[in-house]
């Protein structure tokens, strides 16, 4: 399937990866794949959805949690949990300082996970690979199907926002349900850019 991946197509599904591993995710899932194809703000996805890139990664942010530059962020569900110790006077950011003054900065990220490997089992480190999800298998899937329907022997980026409205049960497609983004007008969007001649 991925031969039939134009370079844009590839570089979204790299590109994703990256973005995964920038919010300390360890999965690559539909929120990712949205982002990389939001990366540009002139290309066919951000014009048709109105959508930027930082505004999602925000979104993705505040719903999972995950790491911004200024370090982690809860999502709604650890920050509740976070009020509610701080109501009992533990305050989490306190805390945290305490930890990373004694034991350095750092000190409570998690070590990369080990995966065993040989005849005698030896440990050896994982070499930073992100799986994709089930769903996110399935959205590029369906971005073949969605080639195979319109009649064209490549995928490209907007086969793969098609593969992501098909799909339509992700994190990304309920980020852009919650923004409004009328899904059969971005679908019609995606196939006048394919059908488009390239200038």
């Amino acid at each position: 399937m991925f031969e039939r991946f134009t370079a844009d197509a590839r570089a979204v599904v790299v590109n994703a990866q990256d973005e995964a591993r920038s919010l300390h995710h360890d999965h690559i899932g539909t929120e990712h794949i949205l982002l990389t194809l939001l990366a540009d703000p002139r290309g066919p996805v951000a014009r048709s959805t109105g959508l930027d890139a930082d505004s999602v990664r925000a979104e993705v942010l505040r719903r999972i949690g995950g790491h911004s530059p200024d370090g982690p962020v809860l999502s709604d569900a650890d920050a509740e949990d976070a009020a509610a110790l701080k109501a009992i006077g533990i305050d989490l950011a306190a805390v945290r300082e305490a930890i990373e003054a004694n034991f350095g900065e750092g000190a409570l990220r998690l070590p990369r996970p080990v995966k065993k490997r040989g005849l005698f089992g030896r440990l050896v480190p994982s070499n930073g690979h992100i799986p994709f999800t089930n769903r996110n298998k399935k959205v590029l899937e369906l971005s073949l199907r969605e080639a195979i329907r319109l009649k064209q022997k490549f995928i490209a980026p907007e086969h793969i926002m098609l593969g992501l409205l098909r799909e339509g049960n992700g994190l990304a497609a309920l980020i852009m349900a919650d923004h409004g983004i009328d899904f059969d007008r971005v679908r019609g969007d995606m196939e006048r850019s394919l059908s488009a001649p390239a200038a």
